[in-house]
């Protein structure tokens, strides 16, 4: 029995090995290629440890995709809500699975960022895979749309956050500021739920007083994003001593790329775009294809979304009312008509291809403007169709400023809403105010200007209101039509200011002091100025005893 122990004990030490010289040969040669295997396992190993994830690529067997960089930069407005739709689905009808919206705005209108994010997350993010790719800065509208992107990758030194509403020309407080506030949160928490960003902090992106703390969570041991009131709810439950302020009460969230990727709102950064392709193919196992498109906004997208803009539209406006003022102060249709008819379709147009327009709206201006005429050049007097077609031409613009359906009361309900519009109002306003203020200075030295002379008429009243001279004003150009001050005619059109006249047989263009003269009346010559003839009615003689 101590034999056969004895035995056992050998053979374990040994290992068992045969007595047949072949079958040791065997058994070495197994031993020694398990060693090689081993080894060649643990360099693989460490060389893949070694690579840094821009530059890793899947295996060969992972599925290939292709990707669409669709660019969204400058101003968010309505204009690039409809130019980042048409382009998502040409990138779509080509294949793209992968969507990345390359990012770089200081913000816009909240009313458009809203549509693009119920855009992304409630439509294209069932289709394909949407990626936010910061290259500068994505700042109030813009990190609302960023974080509606299933992933965020910043390029280095970034940044993201201050999505806090404001308004122009006005300070919201209280009610106001909370109702704007309240909007804007729902939309990020819509956005944080859907793509697994931190709620708490995304909060504190639009939210002044959002007071947050990154504190361990003893029960799971890890960190979580928390206000200052859930901390008290149970202070057992988290390790308050070791807890960390991320953002004050008195500010609001901002963050580098590399605080965002810290803190799990950026999934990544990267040093270039390539490095965001690497990251998403190592990561998701996927092999981008082919070469990547490139979707910038074409130049009539950018000529509707500068049309738009309050600046430009003030200027339209201005000349719009310039040519309208000049138009009826000058006898026959001419080139300030044609200037005001011109500008009234860009803003037509614009407002239309921008969405801001139906047809609704644009019927009712254009049959404001078709009444107006004919009350100036067909009916006598001014009466209820000037005053219809002026109705229509104020609803008409007024419901070019708000976004509605045909069959919708336009009304701003929203603050979105109210946004726009009173962007559009500053627009409108801008124009009017630049008119009013112009117009004295107009009437008073446009009839002086060379070229311009023979574009408007001088009106005597305003030349008196200004301290102009009627008889000094006509002395300072020399006579170039047949008539002469005190030469009598007949009116042969009514005269709104402008019309015909017959002065000893000959026809001539001519305009009255501002009062409307009907047809077949007595006139007289009031003054000539270059070939402007102002014109005044003769009374007719009270009958006498």
């Amino acid at each position: 029995m101590g034999g056969d122990q004895a035995e056992k004990s050998v053979g374990f030490v040994t290992g068992g090995l045969p007595t047949e010289p072949w079958e040791s040969i065997i058994r070495v040669m197994e031993n020694s290629s398990r060693i090689v295997a081993v080894g060649v396992l643990c360099l693989l190993m460490l060389a893949g440890a070694s690579v840094p994830v821009e530059q890793s690529k899947p295996g060969t067997d992972a599925p290939a995709v292709k990707a669409a960089v669709i660019v969204c930069k400058g101003l968010i407005d309505d204009g690039l809500y409809k130019s980042i739709r048409r382009r998502t689905q040409l990138a779509l009808d080509q294949g793209a699975q992968y969507l990345i919206y390359e990012i770089g705005t200081y913000g816009g209108l909240l009313q458009s960022a809203d549509d693009i994010s119920k855009y992304f997350i409630l439509d294209i993010g069932k289709k394909a895979h949407t990626v936010a790719y910061i290259t500068t800065e994505a700042i109030s509208a813009g990190a609302m749309i960023s974080v509606s992107c299933k992933d965020i990758i910043m390029l280095e030194n970034t940044t993201i956050g201050d999505c806090a509403p404001i308004a122009i020309g006005t300070k919201l407080e209280g009610v106001e500021r909370e109702k704007a506030e309240s909007f804007t949160r729902a939309a990020f928490m819509r956005a944080a739920e859907a793509n697994g960003y931190p709620a708490v902090l995304l909060k504190a992106m639009v939210t002044m007083g959002t007071k947050v703390y990154e504190v361990r969570n003893l029960q799971t041991g890890q960190y979580e994003f928390l206000e200052e009131e859930r901390l008290a709810e149970d202070p057992n439950q988290y390790d308050l001593a070791g807890k960390e302020l991320i953002v004050k009460d008195n500010e609001i969230l901002t963050l580098t790329a590399a605080k965002a990727y810290e803190y799990g709102i950026a999934r990544a950064q990267v040093k270039d775009r390539a490095g965001a392709l690497a990251f998403l193919a190592q990561r998701d196992g996927v092999t981008f294809t082919g070469e990547t498109m490139v979707l910038q906004t074409n130049w009539s997208e950018e000529m509707v979304r500068w049309l738009n803009s309050p600046a430009v539209m003030a200027v339209l406006v201005l000349l719009a009312l310039l040519g309208v003022y000049i138009e009826f102060n000058s006898p026959g249709v001419g080139l300030p008509g044609l200037v005001a008819l011109i500008c009234f379709v860009i803003i037509i147009g614009s407002k239309y291809l921008a969405g801001m327009a139906n047809w609704v709206e644009v019927a009712l201006f254009v049959v404001g403007v078709l009444l107006l005429l004919v009350e100036i050049f067909i009916l006598p007097g001014f009466g209820v169709v000037g005053i219809l077609g002026i109705i229509c031409i104020v609803f008409g613009l007024f419901g070019m400023l708000i976004k509605n359906a045909p069959g919708e009361l336009p009304w701003p309900h929203t603050s979105p809403d109210w946004e726009l519009f009173e962007r559009n109002v500053y627009g409108l306003l801008g124009g009017i105010a630049a008119f009013l203020i112009g117009l004295p200075i107009l009437a008073r030295y446009l009839p002086k200007i060379p070229v311009a002379r023979r574009l408007v008429l001088a009106v005597p009243q305003g030349a008196v209101e200004f301290g102009m001279n009627a008889g000094a004003a006509a002395a300072d150009a020399p006579v170039e039509t047949p008539v002469h001050r005190g030469q009598e005619g007949i009116s042969l059109s009514q005269l709104r200011p402008a019309g015909k006249a017959e002065f000893g047989g000959l026809r001539l263009d001519v305009v009255s002091g501002g009062e409307l003269i009907e047809a077949g009346r007595r006139i007289v010559v009031e003054f000539v100025e270059g070939n402007r003839i102002v014109v005044r009615e003769i009374p007719k003689p009270k009958n006498t005893r």
